[in-house]
């Protein structure tokens, strides 16, 4: 008997070679007009920050500290959408929803690290030492600074994206390998465990969350400096000549943040996988699409160079 039980349990937590992504198939009336959507915006951020990188690399009035950043944040805008939304498309075509088991975890790992490796946080400091300390500027945020700070960001979402993958992929799943979304994600892929799923997505909230709130919590604290400094300013053209320079940045810290606020910080959520899967739309579709488009028309100094880049 105890032979028998434990040959079922071996038979039951056993290495997948692969899983199946349902993705929207909870929607099959909607597939089309999803695939020509997600195809459209998946071309515009494609489009939209290769634009900003070949335009800061290109004009050299563009050589500053904060395009330096802007440019590392593009280019894991890039890298993020990739590792996330060709899969997903191919996933709403009747027939090409499967990955394999190593495709399953390399896709997690790149979406957790380029996820998490955006500059937002060192363009906030950039920001504040450039308002609250013009003097020192050039002395604080060098060159070398400005390298040491962008290789930290994406040290930190590699380290985050590995942690993250080993900790799902040591787990034994269960012969059931279905997952409920549109790519590899951790919840739906801790549903397929046989044990240990509850302390792994323990441990992975902690960290998620940590690394969010952690990042959060230093952009809040630059632009706390910076409100005061811009308050302190006598003539209301200089406080908004000073806030027109942090506009963009702010605008897509709302936007990354409010939209991972959804995705992450909705616990347990009574929807089924297909609202879940929509709602996780909002951070791996929507927010790389949108971080172009405001850079692109709030930044003078990048539409300045754009167009002359096109005269040319």
């Amino acid at each position: 008997l105890f032979f028998d039980k434990a040959q079922m349990r071996r038979d039951n937590q056993t290495t997948p070679r692969g899983f199946v992504l349902t993705g929207f198939s909870h929607f099959p009336e909607l597939q089309l007009a999803l695939f020509v959507l997600f195809l459209f915006m998946h071309v515009v951020t494609l489009a939209g920050n290769t634009v900003i990188i070949v335009v800061i690399r290109v004009d050299r009035g563009l050589h500053t500290p904060m395009y330096l950043f802007l440019g590392a944040l593009s280019f894991s805008e890039l890298c993020y959408t990739f590792s996330i939304t060709p899969k997903m498309l191919s996933g709403l075509v009747p027939g090409t929803r499967a990955i394999c088991f190593l495709g399953c975890a390399t896709q997690m790992h790149f979406s957790f690290t380029f996820g998490f490796m955006h500059s937002l946080t060192v363009m906030g400091y950039d920001r504040y030492v450039a308002i609250c300390h013009p003097l020192r500027y050039n002395t604080l945020v060098t060159p070398r600074v400005c390298i040491q700070l962008v290789v930290a960001s994406w040290l930190g979402g590699g380290l985050l994206g590995l942690l993250v993958t080993c900790a799902v992929f040591q787990l034994p799943f269960c012969q059931s390998h279905q997952i409920d979304h549109f790519f590899c994600h951790v919840p739906p892929l801790l549903q397929l465990a046989c044990a240990g799923g509850e302390m792994v997505a323990t441990v992975v909230n902690v960290l998620c969350m940590t690394a969010l709130l952690g990042c959060f919590l230093l952009i809040l604290l630059s632009y706390a400096f910076i409100l005061g400094r811009i308050l302190q300013m006598p003539s209301a053209e200089g406080r908004h000549k000073t806030f027109s320079t942090c506009a963009s940045h702010l605008a897509v810290v709302v936007v990354h943040y409010g939209c991972a606020s959804v995705v992450y910080l909705q616990g347990k959520s009574p929807h089924t996988a297909g609202a879940s899967a929509l709602v996780d739309v909002s951070y791996t579709v929507f927010t790389p699409f949108l971080s172009p488009i405001i850079f692109s028309l709030r930044s003078k100094d990048l539409k300045k160079a754009l167009w002359k880049s096109l005269r040319k």
